[in-house]
């Protein structure tokens, strides 16, 4: 067999593959792209998802328009991201709950981690322990000690089964041994609209959907649930300092796109997302609305879930939650 002729082509073909990429790269992207939000308007995800979308369409020259799909515990939003095209048209708005809690609490699931290709963690919110001023309490302590003295008295709010309002709760409960009933809504803003009217009493949530209210005192904060206080809540305690040492609640928002995704693109998405959530414009956004922007590209971001999957699949099953 004579190798230079088969070098040749295989140089050729290896040239011809990096020409394609770059033209995918360079094309990259010529419409608008879909960002699909598994939440309604109002709230952590919503909020994220609405910076990255401004920021992220300056910097790429093209529109991003938010498609909010809420419903099934975000399974509605997933399973649609899941099934799009992989051509970096059809991104979807990761929570943290949905994407490394729902496997645990959903045997059956209409998409699964391995659809998705990581882009890019773009922020963080601690959470805060809420309630109704009709809540006869004034600290954590007192509000630990009134759920004591009436089990199964008090409802809390969650964003839907399996999110993180919704297993940090039961965290909550079972680490005060305290006993309130799951109210299950699709999203804050309908959770928020009935802990505000006294429906429902507690809302263990992130600051964006209910900063505003407690500032305005419609609502009293009993602690966050991060190891620092909030910027926008500098009179509310850490629960360390309320008196409850060892339980701290994160939320994360991530971009992910379909399974297969081209690299160039993902990079390309990656890049513009770093470059658009470092602009004063959306540090502004994320500061006024409660939200921390922490970035972390593809590869760290598909570490972080492998970590928070087997953290969350062990909490779930010790504390006993399910998704009903």
């Amino acid at each position: 067999m004579n190798r230079r002729p088969f070098l040749r082509g295989t140089l050729l073909a290896a040239l011809a593959g990096l020409a394609a990429s770059l033209a995918v790269a360079q094309a990259y992207p010529n419409k608008p792209i879909n960002l699909i939000v598994p939440n309604p308007p109002g709230g952590l995800v919503d909020t994220s998802a609405r910076i990255v979308a401004d920021s992220l369409g300056k910097v790429l020259g093209q529109n991003v328009v938010v498609d909010n799909r809420g419903g099934g515990s975000g399974n509605v939003a997933y399973g649609f991201v899941a099934r799009a095209p992989a051509d970096g048209y059809t991104l979807l708005t990761s929570y943290s709950a949905y994407h490394v809690g729902n496997p645990a609490l959903m045997p059956k699931l209409p998409w699964a981690q391995k659809d998705f290709t990581p882009i890019a963690l773009v922020t963080v919110a601690t959470n805060v322990i809420a309630a109704h001023p009709s809540v006869p309490a004034g600290t954590l302590q007192e509000f630990i000690a009134h759920l004591k003295k009436n089990p199964g008295r008090l409802s809390y709010a969650s964003q839907g089964n399996g999110s993180v309002s919704h297993i940090g709760t039961e965290m909550f409960k079972a680490q005060t041994g305290t006993r309130m009933v799951h109210i299950p809504y699709r999203g804050s803003g309908p959770a928020m609209q009935d802990v505000l009217s006294g429906q429902v009493q507690v809302f263990m949530t992130t600051p964006p959907s209910v900063m505003g209210h407690v500032q305005q005192g419609k609502l009293k904060a009993f602690a966050v649930t991060g190891a620092q206080r909030h910027p926008g809540l500098p009179n509310v305690p850490t629960t360390a300092e309320a008196g409850l040492k060892g339980f701290e609640l994160e939320s994360w928002v991530a971009i992910f796109a379909p399974a297969g995704t081209p690299p160039e693109v993902v990079n390309r998405l990656a890049a513009g997302i770093k470059q658009g959530l470092e602009t004063p414009e959306a540090k502004a956004r994320a500061d006024g609305a409660g939200i921390e922007i922490r970035y972390l590209p593809p590869a760290a971001l598909d570490a972080m879930v492998k970590r928070e999957t087997e953290f969350w699949a062990r909490t779930i099953k010790a504390a006993g939650i399910t998704a009903d």
